[in-house]
């Protein structure tokens, strides 16, 4: 987590110019805050565990999925469209999860639930949130660069593996 914040996010996208003294500072900043997170969640776990599991497998399917595969088979997918569909994604399912989890301060009664999806399953109307936005988004705005399409191309056909062999 604090490689990506600190190289993906705030060196990609906020402070291109940035040290490496400060990259380093901006992911030891996320290792304090994600320490912070897991201990506070470690004495006040959200439910039982197999919720908590529940609850964590929402939250990544939400976020980082949907980008992982269109990542792989969609050439024009592109940072635009992967950083929408991941703040939409994960914004909607955070805020569910919150709102409907008692354990967590949530006020909502089981009768609003939301096509009566419970918490547990709440990661899935996120992932195809998430590759929604993605896509149109992504449509919308400028595509990646050539090299980068050819990055893609090359991770879905690698070179010299040859044809399928059937016996």
């Amino acid at each position: 987590m604090s490689g990506a914040v600190a190289h993906d996010i705030y060196y990609k996208l906020i402070n291109p110019n940035a040290s490496e003294a400060a990259r380093l500072l901006a992911g030891r900043i996320t290792v304090g805050f994600a320490s912070i997170a897991a201990g506070y969640f470690g004495i006040n776990p959200p439910g039982f565990v197999a919720q908590v599991v529940a609850l964590a497998f929402g939250l990544a399917a939400a976020s980082f999925f949907p980008l992982l595969v269109l990542g792989i088979f969609d050439k024009r997918m592109n940072w635009q469209g992967a950083m929408s569909g991941l703040l939409v994604g994960l914004g909607f399912t955070l805020v569910y999860i919150v709102n409907f989890t008692p354990t967590l301060g949530g006020r909502g009664t089981p009768d609003a639930l939301f096509l009566g999806i419970s918490t547990q399953g709440i990661g899935t109307l996120g992932m195809l949130l998430n590759a929604t936005v993605a896509l149109i988004v992504s449509r919308l705005t400028p595509p990646p660069p050539a090299a980068t399409q050819d990055l893609v191309e090359g991770v879905r056909y690698p070179s010299g593996a040859g044809a399928a062999q059937v016996h």
